[in-house]
């Protein structure tokens, strides 16, 4: 399966916005982790730590899979497995923190898969969403990456498993609505250029990371979940 949108490598030097949000998920990924949809592993390095002991990225795209090791610390490669495919394919195995970083939205049965993955997370264990935040911001954009939709925290709460625990919901990057916005009513490009990516990652991120708190991280860009399998 050959992964249809192009923006991977634009975003991939978003690298103040992925260690802004890895700030946020980093308390939460232990053990062993999943990375699903991993595409071509850029994420890794912005949350593996000490206390990570295996990593698995899984990635239907074969031609995403084989770049990961371009993209991965040398000190993960030990601990880390790559699988071509999907959540179908790993029944049986049991993870203690798995991920759906902008990737839960590429998927129409998105209730289905997250139930599959809540089954393949320990005691104990959390499912960590980082997905686009607000149905009134879908834009082209959505439609040129396969996008089935954008998520409000009432979409979110109605996909998670019977049994998951709700540790926070929570949006990031309130500043970055006002160019979702733009892109929507004005631009509508259905990929932004390098220049903006650099824009928006350079100069408006980090005041997001000042306004977020102010606002109680109430509206944003981004929309970011942290589920929780109770212990018993």
């Amino acid at each position: 399966m050959q992964y249809v949108g192009k923006e991977l490598e634009l975003f991939a030097q978003a690298t103040n916005w992925k260690r802004y949000w890895a700030s946020k998920l980093r308390p939460y990924v232990r053990g062993r982790v999943l990375d699903v949809g991993c595409g071509m592993g850029t994420n890794a390095q912005y949350l593996d730590h000490a206390g990570v002991s295996a990593y698995t990225f899984l990635e239907p795209d074969a031609d995403l899979l084989e770049q990961i090791p371009k993209h991965i610390p040398m000190q993960l490669l030990p601990r880390s497995e790559r699988i071509q495919g999907t959540t179908i394919d790993l029944s049986g195995r049991q993870f203690d923190t798995i991920l759906y970083l902008d990737v839960i939205e590429h998927i129409a049965d998105s209730s289905v898969e997250l139930a599959r993955a809540f089954a393949l997370l320990a005691p104990g264990g959390h499912l960590l969403i980082l997905a686009p935040a607000h149905t009134f911001l879908w834009s082209p954009l959505d439609d040129a990456v396969g996008h089935y939709r954008r998520y409000t925290k009432a979409v979110l709460r109605s996909e998670l498993p019977a049994g998951a625990q709700e540790v926070r919901l929570f949006h990031l990057d309130a500043l970055g609505m006002a160019l979702s916005l733009g892109n929507r009513f004005v631009t509508a490009r259905s990929l932004p250029t390098e220049g903006q990516i650099r824009f928006w990652d350079r100069w408006v991120v980090r005041p997001s990371q000042v306004l977020d708190p102010l606002v109680g991280y109430r509206f944003g860009r981004s929309l970011v979940g942290i589920v929780r399998r109770p212990a018993q």
